[in-house]
């Protein structure tokens, strides 16, 4: 009998679930997603759990072993209550996460259902360890650019939580002005700043396009994005010794060098030599990667 978890991701702008089998494939058709955004509360996060569970579950093969719920969340968390503190979903503080994941499983399945609540940035990293980019680092950390920035870490193959499960979260390190690495590089604090420099587009996807084409204003978000990354990861390398760094998150493909311009602050920044040997690559889960990661706090 094959096992299975229910992986489920919460973030900024939207929340999904699926199945995950032992070896780490999404079962076909169990994904599925709902819209979070700023103004989630707890009522519409009940909604949109009920959904997507609802829809994974429907997929369970006949001949497979449900084992868990596994739960990566945007942060900062509260492992130990489950409860959400997240940045991007003021009206949702305090949300008790894993007690809706839980309780909603339970009740389709008609038994109580095991679950793993975790940060979504140490989720990634794990499934990045273990499928992923980093699979060969002794030291590594993955990280997402995207509505927000987070990660987490990974070393000798053992995802670190920290005290709180907050370990990892980079998007909230203070950068240049006092404001946070979030502030400065994600898709939309991008977007605000190349608007405040006079450019007419609204969106990450916007800024991709304008820079493709030769705008310079689209551009230079995207470089400034980069380089307040590679200048935080410099710092993490310098902190923790890292091997390797794995960036993933929509943002982080809004060029094709997105990743190199990172990797060049980084080095640049870096103020040792084993931490300007760290290299930064790109997530090989893709979109994938944080419901895997889910999965892999119980497959794992």
């Amino acid at each position: 009998m094959t096992r299975y978890a229910l992986a489920v991701d919460v973030g900024g702008t939207k929340m999904e679930a699926a199945l995950v089998s032992a070896d780490g494939a999404l079962v076909r058709g169990s994904r599925s997603r709902r819209a979070t955004g700023r103004d989630a509360t707890p009522a519409s996060l009940d909604d949109a759990i009920a959904t997507v569970i609802a829809h994974a579950l429907s997929r369970l093969p006949e001949d497979g072993e449900l084992i868990g719920a596994g739960i990566g969340s945007a942060g900062p968390i509260d492992r130990t209550a489950g409860q959400i503190l997240p940045v991007n979903m003021p009206a949702a503080r305090g949300y008790g996460l894993a007690d809706a994941v839980r309780t909603t499983a339970s009740e389709i399945l008609g038994r109580a259902l095991p679950t793993v609540f975790g940060h979504d940035g140490g989720a990634l990293a794990l499934a990045e360890s273990w499928l992923g980019a980093t699979q060969d680092a002794g030291a590594s950390l993955s990280i997402v650019v995207s509505t927000g920035v987070g990660g987490g870490f990974v070393v000798n193959g053992a995802y670190i939580p920290g005290a709180t499960g907050n370990a990892g979260h980079l998007g909230q390190v203070r950068r240049e002005g006092g404001l946070t690495l979030e502030e400065i590089a994600s898709g939309p604090a991008s977007a605000a700043w190349a608007q405040q420099q006079g450019w007419a587009g609204s969106t990450g996807e916007d800024l991709a396009r304008d820079a493709a084409a030769g705008d310079a204003t689209a551009r230079a978000a995207i470089e400034r994005s980069a380089k307040a990354v590679g200048e935080a990861l410099a710092d993490a390398a310098t902190l923790v010794d890292l091997d390797m760094v794995a960036i993933g998150g929509g943002f982080s493909r809004v060029s094709a060098d997105y990743i190199d311009l990172v990797q060049q602050a980084l080095t640049a920044s870096a103020a040792h030599e084993y931490s300007r040997r760290t290299r930064v690559v790109r997530s090989g889960l893709g979109d994938e990667g944080p419901l895997i990661g889910a999965a892999a706090l119980v497959l794992r």
